[in-house]
């Protein structure tokens, strides 16, 4: 069995800056990608930002500049570094994991970005 336990998330104004952080445990093999999701309030869920094994990185435009995936295999754990926030990137953030089994997902951590 998989868990991604997920923090991080939180109230901050707009301009601020959050970290998320996402560590897999348990019955994991080799990680292929790692990346993050959204859901906005009353939306569909969307691809944030995903890297792969290699180290490459691809963004949603919305956040393209402003956002920053980043992975430590030594510790499973997959991070987004989110700087100049706007009320519009108030979601739900999921992490989302894939390997050679599957994918697993966390169990979300709310971000409200509001003065």
């Amino acid at each position: 069995q998989v868990q991604l336990v997920e923090s991080g998330g939180g109230l901050v104004q707009p301009g601020g800056s959050l970290r998320l952080s996402c560590a897999a445990s348990g019955s994991i093999s080799r990680i292929n990608s790692m990346g993050w999701y959204r859901q906005p309030p009353g939306k569909q869920r969307e691809l944030v930002a995903v890297i792969g094994s290699g180290g490459g990185t691809s963004y949603a435009g919305a956040v393209k500049g402003r956002f920053t995936i980043s992975r430590d295999n030594a510790k499973n754990t997959v991070y987004l570094q989110m700087n100049s926030l706007k009320p519009e990137d108030t979601a739900v953030y999921y992490c989302n994991i894939r390997d050679a089994s599957g994918q697993y997902w966390g169990q979300g951590t709310q971000v409200t970005v509001s003065s």
